[in-house]
């Protein structure tokens, strides 16, 4: 993979005095903040280590730029569709802003090479500059690499031990940059979008969570009708107390105050066999949300909502129950190989079939065109 340094654009914290509702609404007020004085410019152009240190554990990655070119050959690859609507939402962003206030969460297979960079770097060298946050009592810290010959160092491991990248988050970005770049010489007044803002995280400084859903769902249909039909897909069993699943084809049902442990039945795990990852998350879909359900678009029906699994079991019941036609499914977490599988396969999986953490946030190292 190409990857650059870039001049970047960064906070000038002598101005903020609360980082939490300071980087809250970067996302919209980047360039009315960025003329008010509230962030410099490096002089240099540098790669960045970046840390998150939250009260489960450290995350450590690369923050740098790509070559756009790497997104069409395929060497950024891509596990989900985007939406249109949502993809003119960044675009106006990132027009107003000529500026990307977020890198696109990515990860490839652990590189010793990156590893040893990592290391030695968040251990051994002052950081440039860091923020605490109130809200998760996280704090997130910055080391500005800016030598020439450690930056060729650092991309000749990239262009000689990754041949390619995942995106974790930020396919609507990826996809508005893209699009931007092949229409450059329609809005010739602007750059011609031929880098992305990137982090990169090594597999195992990122996790998979679960995400989970809830549907109104029986408006139309009886508990005992949709118990019935959910009988002839899974065997079910009653638990006495809420738990998350343990394991891949295993869901948990939380309906009319009851929990049930779901297990997708041999019969339908061989109807939806194929040569790639079977998911729960697009069985699920299919027999259950559309079958029995209703639910024909489940991009788009308001029916239907999600809930990251990091928000805990507590949070999932207190939603379930707003409503009483309300059904919540509890998912186990996709699988890493999994989701690099779909990507190399250029297969795309369900909307909102995972969470990660690390969780990035707006405006920390910001790209301007």
């Amino acid at each position: 993979m190409r990857i650059l340094p870039l001049q970047a654009t960064y906070p000038n914290f002598n101005y903020i005095t609360s980082p939490d509702s300071f980087f809250g609404n970067v996302k919209e007020e980047f360039r009315e903040y960025r003329e008010s004085g509230f962030f410099n410019k490096s002089p240099n152009k540098s790669i960045y280590i970046y840390q998150i240190q939250t009260e489960r554990r450290f995350y450590t990655g690369i923050i740098a730029c790509l070559n756009i070119n790497d997104y069409f050959e395929g060497k950024l690859k891509k596990h989900e569709n985007t939406l249109a609507p949502k993809e003119q939402q960044q675009m106006h962003l990132l027009l107003h802003r000529n500026a990307m206030v977020k890198p696109v969460l990515s990860t490839f297979p652990d590189t010793p090479g990156i590893t040893k960079i990592l290391n030695d770097y968040s251990a051994n060298t002052n950081h440039f500059f860091s923020a605490s946050f109130e809200k998760g009592n996280e704090k997130h810290i910055f080391w500005e690499i800016s030598d020439p010959s450690q930056i060729e160092s650092i991309q000749q491991i990239f262009r000689s031990e990754v041949p390619a990248s995942y995106i974790a988050d930020g396919h609507h970005r990826t996809s508005v940059t893209a699009l931007l770049h092949q229409r450059k010489n329609v809005i010739p007044e602007k750059q011609p979008f031929d880098r992305l803002l990137c982090a990169f995280f090594p597999v195992s400084q990122l996790e998979v969570f679960d995400y989970n859903r809830i549907v109104r769902g029986l408006d139309e249909i009886t508990p005992a009708s949709f118990m019935a039909q959910l009988s002839r897909l899974f065997k079910i069993k009653p638990l006495k107390s809420g738990r998350k699943p343990t394991h891949k084809h295993e869901i948990i049902l939380y309906v009319q105050h009851g929990w049930y442990r779901l297990k997708w039945k041999k019969s339908i795990l061989r109807k939806f066999n194929q040569s790639g990852p079977l998911l729960d998350a697009s069985m699920l879909d299919s027999m259950v949300l559309n079958k029995i359900l209703g639910i024909e678009d489940v991009r788009n029906d308001e029916r239907l909502s999600y809930v990251e699994g990091v928000s805990g079991l507590a949070d999932f019941k207190s939603k379930v129950i707003r409503h009483e036609h309300n059904v919540g499914f509890l998912l186990y977490p996709v699988f890493t190989d999994d989701i690099i599988a779909i990507s190399d396969r250029q297969e795309v999986m369900p909307p909102k079939s995972t969470w990660f953490e690390p969780r990035m946030k707006n405006g920390l190292i910001v790209y301007e065109w």
